[in-house]
């Protein structure tokens, strides 16, 4: 092979890759702006009224807003939560739901799961954090 039409090769495939990275960067920056205006607008006023109604049926529970999360804690132990927080590690990032829970002294269990598989995160809406929700607080309630 001639050296110049390897060189060639190489520079665009160099041209290829950065178009790419521009492109990625591009579709991460809008999932974290269209992940900021579900969190303010739909997940973290949902986990506020998720934890008054809990406190009324004498369960406490408390929501934290760490920086790119919303967290439900429980009151009795903090190892014990449900928290949705960005994935942007996969080529089309979503919300994922996280719940830990802490039983007789033991390592937390945390499972992982999409919060709505496949749902871009701007088409995600209060019954989906709702499903997740409510499938999640019957692990943190039972004893």
């Amino acid at each position: 092979m001639d050296v110049s039409d390897l060189r060639k090769r190489i520079l665009r495939a160099l041209e290829d890759a950065r178009k790419d990275a521009a492109v990625r960067r591009a579709a991460g920056d809008r999932a974290v702006a269209a992940y900021e205006r579900f969190l303010a607008d739909t997940a973290v006023p949902l986990f506020r009224q998720a934890a008054t109604v809990l406190r009324a049926e004498g369960q406490p529970f408390s929501v934290n807003t760490p920086a790119g999360s919303v967290r439900l804690v429980s009151d009795h132990g903090a190892g014990d939560f449900l928290e949705l927080e960005l994935d942007s590690s996969s080529a089309e990032p979503q919300v994922i739901g996280r719940t830990s829970r802490v039983r007789g002294g033991r390592s937390p269990v945390v499972e992982e799961r999409p919060v709505a598989p496949g749902k871009a995160i701007d088409d995600l809406t209060e019954e989906d954090v709702s499903i997740f929700l409510i499938s999640e607080i019957q692990k943190l309630v039972a004893r």
